[in-house]
């Protein structure tokens, strides 16, 4: 699973050929890591078809700020560089494949 910063966003997300599924998290946040299972099998199912990555928002506040994250998890797919969907809080692994379609 790609690990997001300010550095590599643009490259990896904004420019990517494909959807991209980003995971805005932080390591204390109990829904957080209660997601992270169901993220790394979307991660590891993605296949050719879409990217999963995710964003601490302790290290890279200002990338939250610039997408208005204001409760975590949030969960934003990005498609040919725009924000496409946005789902907050714990999800099921249908609803996340659904918005990635």
């Amino acid at each position: 699973m790609l690990e997001l910063n300010k550095d590599n966003f643009k490259k990896e997300v904004l420019e990517s050929s494909v959807p991209v599924l980003v995971d805005f998290f932080a390591t204390w946040c109990g829904p957080c890591k209660m997601m992270m299972p169901i993220v790394e099998e979307l991660a590891a199912g993605a296949g050719q078809n879409f990217k999963v990555a995710k964003i601490n928002v302790d290290e890279a506040n200002d990338l939250a700020q610039e997408y208005d994250v204001m409760s975590i998890p949030t969960f934003i797919v990005f498609k040919n560089g725009k924000e496409t969907e946005r789902v907050m809080g714990a999800q099921a692994k249908e609803k996340l494949l659904e918005i990635l379609k």
